[in-house]
């Protein structure tokens, strides 16, 4: 490339409105089919389970509260998620979904990008069970 082909680049470019979107200031709308959070409706679920043998990444787990009454809570771990969406397709009973408005899911902390569906009675009582289970390890002595 020439010197005199560069300027003339530079100049056009100089008066070229920004080809950047400002991003977190200006917000644009998603696209259509966006995958995005995983969501759960536990009222339509059977607890066919076909949702976590599909899952390629492992972040579903369904756990039986009560199979009789079809009680369940469904433990989605965001970070391990590829977003794949096999798990909504596989789904017989259209009961997961792949919204397209949380999509934006980047985080400054570090708690674990963990969620629980399902009544709240069941997360709460899924919850403080496993609290009571799991205690504190132990400090590493130095």
């Amino acid at each position: 490339m020439t010197i005199g082909a560069m300027i003339g680049d530079i100049f056009k470019s100089l008066f070229k409105k920004p080809a950047t979107e400002q991003y977190p200031f200006v917000k644009t709308a998603a696209p259509i089919e966006l995958r995005g959070k995983l969501t759960y409706d536990a009222s339509k679920c059977t607890g066919c389970m076909m949702c976590m043998r599909d899952c390629p990444s492992d972040a579903i787990e369904i756990i039986t509260i009560d199979k009789a009454s079809k009680r369940f809570v469904m433990r989605y771990d965001m970070a391990k998620c590829t977003y794949c969406a096999q798990c909504v397709v596989n789904c017989k009973f259209k009961c997961l979904d792949m919204s397209d408005e949380m999509w934006e899911l980047a985080s400054t902390t570090k708690q674990p990008f963990e969620v629980f569906y399902g009544r709240e009675e069941d997360v709460a009582a899924l919850l403080e069970k496993r609290s009571t289970e799991c205690p504190e390890p132990p400090a590493n002595p130095s």
